[in-house]
């Protein structure tokens, strides 16, 4: 082969001797072939590819000068190639030919310019190819150009030499024409550096600067100096943050997952299937049966089960554990991400094998140290060669790094999305199984998990191939003893196996004691005011704080295992090294440890102790996303809505048909509905009666399709409304929640608002129509709630309306004005089907039609006079509940009759004159009041409350009601860290501070003893090693080393006591806390964010920050000791160190705030998402109902987009910073050995090898410093957001020294003297001056427009809200002087939301556990609810589900009127207490606080006049002042306020209406 090239050139291509002298250099031939083909071959074999993008592309018109530049430079460096050729030609075949020169050139001389002459051909075509993609550049033209200007240096400096040796230059055309070709390339090289950046592209690259990042740029992460420049000036914003790009953003990804998944899904379902029938259908039934009623068992807590219920449960759940399709998700995934996949195992791969060339060279440095015969040029180009490999080993490290985050990035959005997704269409069977919190932690735990796997997916293949190259090279440097290490590693396995094994058991304990605990914080934020009414703080605080000890316990347990596996893996690398050492010299008297071996041996123990560490974090990882594949396998897999109970067949003539429907709640469940048949035809109004729990609102949800068929089925023609029993109001703009999604059609907005009297509302609320509404509607009352809801419905304009009660919740006259104006005959739907559910008997004289049911079944339909007369259930019931209308039957029985045919004129005028003076004026004054009390936001001034809707779209003040939540900008203060630090306690981290010391001096120790080892080689040079001396160096070596670990373990069993102590301390202050605060602020906070404090904040204190701390002192520690060893070999080194530092500590700063600042905005732009979902599950079957999935979908999407706008900078961020880190590293590398190439004369070999391998490995220790700095940054911002809940301003103290009798109050006297009170100082008054007396025993009515100040009354009582002036005095106490709970555990309320919480209904009875089972029956006996519990499988312990979803809403009511039995104070307040309760219920509860109540002093808030007239006095209040305040009976004959609104209600004497 050789000779062939001789004889191609016409010269010698290779002789050693080039090489073997003081100044080398390489042959003539070699420079002209090799230097020539390598980067030629790499331009063609590039080629395919970008040709075919040249043929594929569309043409773009648009030609740059850059673009013109480089051809121009391409077209001259062709005309030099043909000018080479020329020359060549000249020479042999031209005029001038000498004689002398017999024969032609050589070959060469026409190969090369004919080879770079189509090169330079392909090269503008390659060029041309990339204008049309409209890319910025191409990355294999600039590999190309470098490479080429690489080898042109050879030549280069070759010719120049010849030159100036002889003198004069000998082939003057090539000599130039060389010259200016290389000069043409590197001008060729420096402008495919730069962005040639289409028109067409440039408004994204605007929007996202990646997009037009040159080459370099983007393997350095230049392009993202911007905003690091922006972030170091000032804290970041949203707004500061580039678009994703468009395969980055959530729709594309889900897309993308949801192929796949549904193709893995299908054939999982049908190997689910297959292991059904297999298992044969008797066992099946059998567990199913099982698993169904114990299904919420398992979710709920449960404190009283005995121990049989247990071991029943237990089997349960074995046999529900398999019932869901698996092993599907991971398939779906990795088809999805697969070429990013590949990718980045592609860089992982080259990165390892880069990562094997240190130490190789690393021994060539150390025999070139010891051996000084080798020429000097060697040392430098070792040097040289040491920096470049490591360079390149950062650069692919960080492309891998780059791509694997982003796939855990695009994981994340595929399951949440997909999380999302599946949870609007999700069946009640799964719905019941999962609570929303739950639901809710699969999104944010379960998703992440995944998100952090695939960071490091590949280390499953790299780690192995690592291991077992390190045992390859090791077994070349010391032969069969590397055995020994590799059994020592062995061992580890194993007994590593055991620890990962145990430690999942605690983790999925953690898991599930987090979920408990995180339902129940979220039950007592939704429930927080009846808490605060009943006193019961403590009893949830205790419950909650049991939950914590326990999970505090497993914590610790998961530490201590965690700190032994530190401990085996601190202790590997030493007893690796000592046992491989120690057989080494052992086996043989002819093995010498020298410094080559050893030190060779340790920077590949060194690579090893990587994957070796990293193998079982990543199989505990794995092992904790089993857990959440599982969890997400059994969700996305779970039954759907089952569409076929709905049909939608258009050739029936009815707008709703039910044919002999059963229907249930769940598939194996009992049926709510029994064989029901309807039919409703179009433009009917029917009314749907019937006592509680008969099934109405199950009809309602069987009409909407929520419920299971378990025979026959629904038809429903046409769209529909929905309005439930509780509105469901999105956080958003009141005009949104209308629209809901509609478009604005403004004649039609304003027709729905003034139907349903929402006008007065506008004109009070602080931003009209576009102020927003809170966290469910907080800042709106009941009433005004359900009219927006009503409203919603009203303009979506559908065919078919389903009405669940929606006049309940309104006083009887606004009830009324909807009716007349929106559902009734006349009003804006009169020509749509409307199915109406109502307790309201005054509405059904003018319905078409009456369903009846009773206990499932319909007993009756027909018209109003038809079921009269029947006299069956109905008339039954009307003739109960009618007597409140006998002031209207008096007027003459023959219009009763007429009513059907025609509304009379009397009645229209008599609902029609009124809203005008009443409804307007009584709802301007509720809306007024509303504000002043709700919202502290409202800062307006008394002008604003005047309408300008010309200057609406400005937000005015109040408009937004929740304030953006608070991000903290800038620094974390010292203070914060102190904080942490204090609540660890100051013995701690002195103690594991000096345990991590101690074990660096350790380390020190153990590799200067080795370095002093590996001169023994040299002492004992041809002699024997003597025995002691060997057995001293191994002895003193392993004890060095096993020191190391046991610091290490100390330390880490410290951290973890210490960690436990902190996370136990910032816990219980943050729920002691926020128990305290007063209610306004959980009106104006919205439940998620402090949810939040408790979930994601609480997690981060208790797992991240001690994990982020340790490793931050370790690598800290592993810097300064790393820096110290440099310097003590070579101190010329420490002249480098300082500027070294500098440059570090700007990169650092730099990065801190940017880094830092996105991941608060990271954390901020998280809770939308979830909250998000919250509001969705929450109302589902409203979203469901209008058919609005899709868009609640997109509205999704664009919060999770918004996340991620911060997440894709903060990942890049941290590659930003890792480029330039490494690089720092790189250059102390290059130093080092600098430095022992220059000294080398004066150091010993051992020495040389220490300080290069120390300087090897502190890239990635420098790397980690700053990531741990930063991460611990992060994390420690988790402190400060739980540190500003626990400052917080608190209620009054809940007990004082002044302690009120154990009778008190005895007597139930009341006394308010000029009270007055305001919910915020800078707001106006809500109560002006109430001054009466309230004598024993008296029952008193409270009436009043909504919003006159009826509820702040009974608020005031409370202490809800403190007084501005005057006071309250109850038997002779100043409430104000009392303690909180002391006063509101004396007083009983029933509540006007009637709310419970999961647990026993023993627990929601009597939380202290402070009565006995008798008296608990006693009341429920009393509150109607004996049978209904007697007839419940597990009585007074039956499970109820979060918010008492599983009970009516009148039994809920009924178990708030037991409570009120239970406590039996002297004075009960009643507040609207019945306003969601049917007739019958309502009955039973009055005629209940009758008897039982009547020696106490009785305050009822009503709605409903009836239920007060039998009062001793009437209190109307209005606008916040007493205007009258006598007996029924004397203010009917007044004519005043209370005579009006009785007039309304049509009662004209008390008599008429006492029952």
């Amino acid at each position: 082969m050789s000779a062939v090239l001789d004889h191609y050139c016409g010269s010698t291509f290779w002789n050693n001797s080039f090489l073997e002298r003081q100044n080398p250099d390489l042959p003539e031939c070699f420079e002209l072939t090799v230097l020539v083909w390598v980067p030629l071959g790499f331009l063609w074999a590039c080629a395919p590819w970008h040709l075919s993008r040249l043929f594929r592309a569309k043409a773009s018109s648009y030609f740059s000068h850059l673009y013109i530049c480089k051809q121009v430079l391409v077209a001259l460096l062709l005309l030099t190639a043909i000018a080479g050729l020329a020359v060549t030609l000249g020479e042999d075949y031209g005029p001038s030919r000498h004689s002398s020169t017999n024969g032609s050139k050589p070959v060469v001389f026409y190969a090369n310019p004919a080879l770079f002459a189509a090169s330079w051909v392909l090269v503008m075509l390659f060029q041309e190819g990339v204008r049309k993609t409209s890319a910025v550049d191409s990355a294999a033209l600039f590999l190309f150009w470098a490479l080429l200007v690489i080898c042109g240096v050879f030549p280069f400096q070759t010719l120049l030499r010849k030159a100036l040796e002889q003198g004069e230059i000998e082939d003057l055309p090539r000599f130039c024409l060389f010259y200016i070709s290389y000069g043409l390339q590197v001008l060729a090289l420096l402008l495919s550096g730069f962005a040639d950046v289409p028109l067409e592209v440039a408004d994204l690259v605007k929007k996202n600067p990646e997009r037009g990042a040159p080459f370099l740029s983007r393997i350095t992460f230049n392009w993202f100096n911007g905003m690091v420049l922006k972030g170091f000036k000032r804290p970041l914003v949203q707004e500061d943050l580039w678009d994703l790009k468009q395969e980055d953003n959530a729709h594309s990804i889900y897309q993308r997952f949801k192929e796949n998944m549904k193709v893995e899904l299908g054939k999982a379902k049908t190997a689910l299937h297959k292991r059904q029938l297999k298992a044969g259908n008797k066992t099946e039934s059998h567990e199913n049966g099982l698993s169904k009623g114990v299904s919420q068992n398992i979710l709920v807590m449960d404190q009283m089960g005995d121990k049989a219920s247990k071991r029943k449960k237990k089997k349960a759940k074995d046999g529900d554990e398999k019932d869901f399709p698996q092993s599907w998700l991971v398939m779906s995934l990795a088809k999805t991400f697969k070429w990013i996949l590949i990718k980045s195992a592609f860089f992982k791969l080259l990165q390892d094998v880069l990562a094997f060339l240190s130490p190789q060279l690393l021994k060539l440095m150390i025999s070139f140290t010891q051996n000084m015969s080798i020429y000097t040029w060697k040392g430098y180009l070792y040097a040289i060669l040491l920096v470049v490999v490591t360079f390149l080993q950062s650069v692919f490290l960080q492309q891998y790094f780059q791509r694997c985050f982003v796939l855990g990035m695009q994981v994340r959005t595929a399951l949440m999305s997909a999380v999302y997704k599946k949870a609007l269409v999700v069946s009640n069977d799964t719905r019941k199984e999962t609570t929303v919190g739950e639901t809710v932690n699969l999104m944010s735990a379960d998703a992440q998990r995944f998100n952090d796997v695939t960071n490091f997916i590949h280390l499953l293949w790299s780690c192995p191939l690592q291991i077992i190259l390190s045992i390859v090279f090791l077994w070349l440097e010391l032969g069969p003893a590397v055995l020994a290490g590799l059994g020592v590693m062995l061992l580890m396995v194993p007994i590593n196996g055991l620890l990962a094994t145990k430690s999942r058991g605690f983790q999925m304990e953690n898991m599930k004691l987090k979920d408990k605990r995180l339902k129940i914080m979220n039950e007592i934020l939704n429930g927080i005011k009846v808490i605060k009414l009943y006193a019961w703080e403590s009893s949830f605080e205790a419950q909650v704080q049991g939950i914590r000890e326990k999970e505090l316990k497993v914590m610790r347990k998961f530490a201590y295992l965690s700190s032994v596996s530190v401990f085996i893996f601190s202790c590997a690398p030493a007893l690796v090294s000592l046992a491989s050492f120690a057989v080494f010299v052992s086996v043989s008297a002819n093995n010498i440890l020298d410094a080559e071996k050893a030190f060779t041996s340790i920077s590949l123990f060194n690579i090893l102790r990587f994957p070796l560490a990293m193998l079982p974090q990543l199989i505990s990882a794995m092992v904790q996303t089993t857990v959440s594949k599982k969890r997400l396998e059994k969700f996305l897999g779970a039954d759907e809505l089952d569409s076929t109970t709905m049909r939608h067949d258009s050739s029936f003539n009815t707008a709703v048909s039910v044919c002999a429907a059963t229907l249930a709640w769940e598939k194996d469940a009992e049926p709510v509905l029994k064989n029901v048949s309807l039919d409703i035809r179009p433009g009917q109004l029917v009314a749907v009666v019937g006592a509680v729990g008969s099934g109405k609102s199950s009809l309602i949800s069987g009409l909407l399709g929520e419920m299971h068929s378990l025979k026959g089925y629904v038809n429903i023609q046409g769209s529909l409304a929905y309005v439930p029993q509780q509105a469901w109001i999105q956080n958003a703009t009141l005009k949104d929640n209308i629209l809901f999604g509609s478009q604005l059609e403004e004649k039609r907005y304003q027709q729905v608002l003034d139907a349903c009297a929402l006008r007065p509302d506008l004109e009070l609320l602080p931003g009209g129509d576009l102020t927003e509404i809170g966290e469910k509607g907080i800042n709106l009352s009941g009433g005004q709630k359900q009219r927006v809801s009503l409203a919603r419905a009203a303009y979506s304009s559908a065919d078919i309306y389903l009405l669940d009660d929606p006049l309940s919740a309104v006083d009887s006259h606004v009830g009324r004005h909807l009716f007349e104006k929106v559902v009734g005959p006349r009003g804006l739907l009169k020509d749509k089907t409307r199915i109406l559910v109502t307790h309201g008997v005054n509405f059904l004289p003018y319905v078409d039609e009456i369903v009846v049911l009773t206990d499932g079944k319909v007993s009756e339909v027909g018209s109003y006079q038809s079921l009269q007369a029947s006299g069956g259930a109905f008339s039954e019931f009307l003739h109960t509940y009618a007597k409140e209308k006998s002031s209207k039957a008096q007027q003459g029985t023959e219009m009763s009759e007429e009513l059907l045919d025609t509304l009379p004129e009397t009645a229209d005028l008599e609902a029609d004159s009124p809203p005008e003076d009443m409804v307007s004026l009584m709802l301007r004054r509720e809306s007024t009041l509303r504000r002043s009390q709700r919202h502290a936001s409202v800062k307006s001034k008394k002008n604003s409350l005047l309408k300008k809707p010309e200057i609406l779209p400005e937000v005015k003040a109040g408009q937004k009601l929740v304030e953006k939540e608070a991000m903290e900008t800038g620094k974390v203060k010292f203070s914060v860290y102190m904080q942490y630090l204090r609540a660890t306690g100051w013995g701690y981290i002195i103690s594991i501070f000096m345990a991590y010391l101690i074990q660096n001096v350790a380390f020190i120790g153990q590799n200067l003893w080795l370095s002093d080892w590996t001169n023994d080689s040299l002492k004992y040079f041809n002699t024997s090693y003597p025995a002691s001396v060997q057995d001293m160096r191994v002895g003193v070596f392993g004890a060095l080393g096993v020191a190391q670990g046991l610091l290490v373990f100390l330390g880490t069993l410290l951290l973890a006591n210490g960690s436990v102590k902190a996370s136990r301390l910032l816990h219980s202050r943050l729920l002691a806390n926020v128990l305290r605060v007063p209610m306004v602020f959980f009106d104006t906070t919205p439940s998620g964010r402090i949810v939040n404090r408790f979930a994601k904040d609480i997690f981060t204190v208790d797992e991240s920050i001690p994990m982020s701390f340790r490793s931050w002192l370790l690598c800290l520690m592993g810097v300064i000791s790393t820096l110290f060893v440099i310097c003590l070999a070579t101190p010329p080194f420490a002249a480098v160190v300082i500027p070294l530092v500098v440059i570090y500590y700007f990169v650092l700063r730099f990065y801190v705030a940017t880094s830092r600042q996105l991941r608060r905005l990271d954390s901020v732009s998280r809770s939308p998402i979830y909250s998000h979902f919250g509001e969705t599950v929450a109302g589902l079957s409203v979203i469901r109902a209008y058919g609005h999935q899709e868009r609640f979908l997109q509205h999704n999407e664009v919060t999770i987009d918004e996340n991620h706008k911060s997440v894709f900078p903060w990942i890049v961020s941290n590659r930003w910073l890792a480029m330039r880190l490494e690089s720092l590293g790189n250059l102390v590398v290059f130093f080092s050995a600098l430095f022992a190439v220059i000294s080398r004369e004066s150091m010993d070999s051992g020495m040389v090898g220490l300080s290069i391998s120390y300087a090897l490995n502190v890239t990635q220790t420098l790397n980690w410093l700053v990531r741990m700095t930063s991460e611990l940054e992060t994390n420690i911002v988790a402190v400060e957001r739980v540190s500003e809940y626990t400052k917080l301003e608190n209620e009054a103290p809940w007990v004082t020294e002044r302690r009120p009798k154990d009778s008190w109050p005895d007597s139930g006297k009341l006394c308010f003297e000029n009270f007055k009170v305001r919910y915020r100082p800078e707001l106006d008054l809500v109560l002006q001056g109430i001054t009466c007396e309230i004598g024993s025993m008296e029952k008193i009515g409270i009436v009043g427009r909504t919003g006159a100040g009826k509820s702040s009354l009974t608020n005031c009582l409370f202490r809800i809200i403190e007084a501005a002036e005057g006071r309250i005095i109850i038997d002779g106490v100043d409430i104000a002087t009392l303690g909180l709970h002391d006063l509101r555990s004396r007083l009983t309320i029933i509540p006007q939301d009637p709310v419970l919480f999961s647990g026993t209904l023993r627990i929601n009875l009597d939380p202290f556990e402070k009565f006995s089972d008798e008296e608990l029956w006693r009341v429920l006996e009393l509150s109607h609810l004996k049978d209904f519990v007697a007839g419940l499988q597990e009585g007074l312990y039956h499970e109820v589900t979060e918010g008492g979803e599983n009970l009516s809403v009148g039994q809920r009511q009924l178990l708030c009127l037991a409570r009120a039995l239970l406590r039996k104070s002297c004075i009960l307040i009643l507040d609207e207490a019945t306003a969601a309760v049917d007739l019958e219920t309502d009955d039973l509860i009055q005629t209940t606080i009758r008897k039982e109540f009547s020696h106490c002093t009785v305050l009822t808030i009503a709605h409903r006049l009836h239920t007060i007239l039998d009062s001793s006095r009437v209190m109307v209040l209005d606008a916040g002042q007493i205007v009258e305040f006598d007996t029924p009976d004397a203010l009917l004959h007044k004519q005043g306020h209370f005579y009006r609104m009785a007039k309304d209600a049509g009662i004209s004497t008390v008599e008429s209406t006492t029952l």
